[in-house]
């Protein structure tokens, strides 16, 4: 077991457990990560990066305690990196979002925002985002408010090699609503960021993570009818059905799941900023399609996906996941013809 071969098994880790679930269709490569794992935990028990692949294919099984307590020994094993117990930490922030534990989730996120520099903008972001989770009457930690959280998230953009990160872009559009006098709150933003990170497959196999999520968006629409309608409205109202969808789909109710990405794809025409949504529901109805074994209708809407919107919120990640997918149903990406939209 040299070095060499050991950077491998890290490549292929950062392959299996990140790029293939937050690029792909979600889904990762659990057995082969494990299978790769098995020698280097019984070599290095104590090893900080084993632990933190050990705690992020735990993850990926839907096993959150055991994942915080492998993060959580990562970050004892060793004291001198200080960036690794950054990639702790973001772990650890889902982890207790999946928990819908936000005081925790917001706790990380404040420790990434004080210590880390990679993105300041979507740490503050996310701090503000669970606090807005929070109910009103309920004390803030620190004395802290939500509304001049956000204010603050613009005015802490950054470009790496002269572009800002599409998360960091993302998060600033979310925020831009809180700069009027009165805002407008955002009805669901840590579950929204979740979707971006892919956390609804996260929680795919533990059905009362799922149910937790869904009474979530259900106490965010039931707010949403008791608002008196405005410029968001109707975006709103759109989030929380893609939301729902994705809920839906864990639970198996696949139907009702078509219905609510329907919902957002009609509203196309009514949507005013988020139009991130239509693509990303057209990739949600194509995975639904595919679990249906209905291969021309996903391969049909992935490329409407694919070919028909542009210069939207996280396109890239958006246009990865159309491949993945493409790719999954071995069809042709590069196909554009009237019969495919």
């Amino acid at each position: 077991m040299n070095l060499r071969s050991m950077l491998c098994a890290l490549l292929l880790l950062c392959y299996y457990t990140f790029l293939t679930f937050i690029l792909g269709t979600g889904e990762g490569e659990v057995a082969e990560a494990e299978r790769l794992l098995k020698p280097f935990r019984l070599r290095y028990p104590r090893g900080a990066i084993f632990l933190f692949f050990a705690g992020r294919t735990e993850e990926i099984k839907g096993n959150i305690d055991e994942a915080v307590t492998l993060f959580e020994d990562g970050c004892k094993a060793q004291q001198t990196w200080k960036q690794f117990h950054h990639m702790c930490y973001w772990e650890l922030m889902w982890c207790f979002t999946y928990k819908r534990a936000w005081k925790m989730a917001y706790f990380y996120a404040d420790l990434l925002s004080k210590e880390s520099r990679w993105s300041k903008a979507m740490y503050v972001y996310m701090k503000a985002a669970y606090l807005s989770m929070l109910p009103k009457d309920e004390a803030r930690p620190f004395g802290e408010d939500e509304v001049e959280l956000f204010r603050q998230v613009p005015t802490l953009k950054q470009k790496i090699a002269g572009k800002s990160p599409p998360t960091e872009k993302f998060a600033i559009r979310k925020a831009r609503r809180y700069k009027a006098a009165c805002p407008v709150r955002l009805p669901v933003p840590v579950l929204e960021m979740m979707y971006m990170w892919n956390g609804f497959s996260m929680i795919s196999k533990r059905p009362e993570l799922t149910e937790g999520m869904m009474q979530t968006l259900v106490e965010a629409e039931r707010t949403l009818l008791e608002t008196p309608e405005n410029e968001y409205t109707v975006d709103d109202r759109c989030v929380i059905h893609m939301l729902k969808g994705l809920c839906l789909k864990n639970q198996g109710l696949l139907q009702a799941a078509e219905e609510c990405f329907n919902k957002v794809c009609s509203s196309e025409k009514k949507i005013r900023f988020d139009h991130y949504l239509v693509p990303n529901c057209l990739v949600e109805l194509s995975l639904l399609y595919i679990d249906q074994g209905r291969r021309d209708d996903a391969i049909r809407i992935l490329h409407k996906a694919k070919h028909r919107y542009k210069d939207y919120s996280m396109e890239s990640r958006t246009q990865f996941r159309v491949h993945a997918a493409l790719a999954k149903l071995k069809a042709d990406p590069g196909e554009d013809d009237d019969t495919h939209l």
